[in-house]
């Protein structure tokens, strides 16, 4: 997104992302914390399906790009963290992820320390 881009929000409620054929591409952007990664990281898996898809068989539908925001009181509450992390490698430039953490203590790993934000 850009400044005065228009973007659709939606907080609560069912979380699902199902795309059909000849829908527009769109890019989506993901924001969690703690627990709340649960439904998003569904639709991640979901996404990079369709982006495997689109490599390997010609899925009709174009998948855009995805950024998952995610943030946790440190790293070791990142749930799914080495899932999001192998995403991120196997879709470069098309799975994107930025961890947040807010009362980080220790080191961050080396692995994380690109994508790791905060204290």
């Amino acid at each position: 997104c850009t400044l005065d881009s228009e973007v659709a929000l939606r907080v609560g409620g069912d979380f699902f992302f199902d795309p059909q054929p000849g829908d527009s591409p769109v890019k989506v952007v993901l924001i969690a914390g703690g627990v709340g990664i649960n439904p998003l990281f569904s639709i991640l898996l979901h996404i990079a399906d369709l982006h495997g898809y689109q490599e390997g068989k010609g899925n009709e539908y174009k998948m855009g790009t995805v950024k998952l925001y995610y943030s946790a009181k440190n790293t070791s509450e990142l749930l799914f963290k080495k899932n999001i992390l192998g995403l991120m490698n196997a879709f470069p430039g098309k799975i994107a992820c930025c961890f947040h953490v807010t009362q980080q203590s220790s080191q961050i790993c080396k692995e994380l320390q690109p994508h790791v934000t905060g204290k």
